[in-house]
């Protein structure tokens, strides 16, 4: 079992906890209005930077059991006993896997476009891409930006990607906030299925975006198996970033499912 590390995190609001884990190449920074909203409708929220994203440490173990691990540790550092835990993507299955090993600590779970099924692929890619950029050699954020949507193409998500560039403080070149190498060599982890032993009681909401394929019609009779407590909603004008696309809606069914 991996040990666990000292995961980076922002506090907002007052009130119960939500804690939010973010997605692959993510970081909190990127569900600051996602959680600025959440808060306002009177709770503690809680947003971290899972292990080799954002300024979390960087560890050689990166698979959902050692996410989870780390998760358990932040919750009992900050007496957080029982927590509403809401993930995106990478998060969601995150969170799948601590409500596995530890569903006594989560009174309610929101799970945002991502199933519990084994996942194809599809950022080789993006993971090509960055690879391949030469940092020492770069000299702008422009010129960075440049490079990457040669080979993305997809300026919104070489956008999100952009937010990971940064400067080393001591010699000033151009790196990665995520941990790159290890995200590479675990990428198979990220897309693999959580295993589940049998059914769970936790009421789960599962959120898509109807612009985004992560989560199928047909996915939903092996979800419902191992939570028989599921609901579904689907938000309109969104793909896979639904707190990007379509954020009142999502934080309106999301407080909706939380106070009912």
């Amino acid at each position: 079992m991996s040990k666990p590390v000292e995961l980076n995190y922002k506090q907002m609001g007052e009130g119960f906890p939500i804690v939010v884990l973010h997605g692959l190449f993510g970081m909190l920074d990127n569900l600051q209005l996602f959680g600025k909203a959440l808060s306002e409708h009177d709770y503690m929220v809680y947003l971290v930077d899972q292990r080799n994203h954002g300024r979390s440490p960087r560890n050689n173990d990166f698979s959902y059991p050692a996410l989870a691990t780390d998760l358990l540790h932040f919750m009992e550092t900050h007496w957080l006993h029982r927590t509403v835990l809401i993930g995106h993507s990478m998060g969601g299955k995150a969170a799948l896997q601590f409500v596995k090993d530890h569903s006594d600590h989560v009174t309610k779970l929101v799970i945002i476009d991502i199933g519990i099924k084994k996942y194809e692929g599809g950022h080789e890619t993006i993971f090509e891409a960055l690879s391949s950029l030469p940092l020492n050699e770069t000299d702008s954020r422009e010129a960075a930006f440049n490079k990457l949507k040669q080979s993305i193409g997809d300026e919104s998500v070489v956008h999100f990607l952009m937010k990971n560039l940064t400067r080393n403080k001591e010699t000033h070149a151009f790196e990665w906030k995520m941990n790159l190498p290890v995200l590479v060599k675990n990428y198979y982890n990220i897309l693999d299925s959580v295993p589940f032993d049998g059914p769970l009681d936790t009421e789960v909401l599962f959120i898509r975006g109807d612009r985004s394929n992560y989560i199928q019609d047909e996915d939903i009779p092996e979800i419902k198996k191992y939570f028989p407590n599921a609901s579904f909603v689907t938000i309109p004008n969104a793909g896979h970033w639904i707190h990007v696309d379509n954020l009142p809606v999502l934080i309106s069914e999301i407080i909706s499912f939380l106070k009912t």
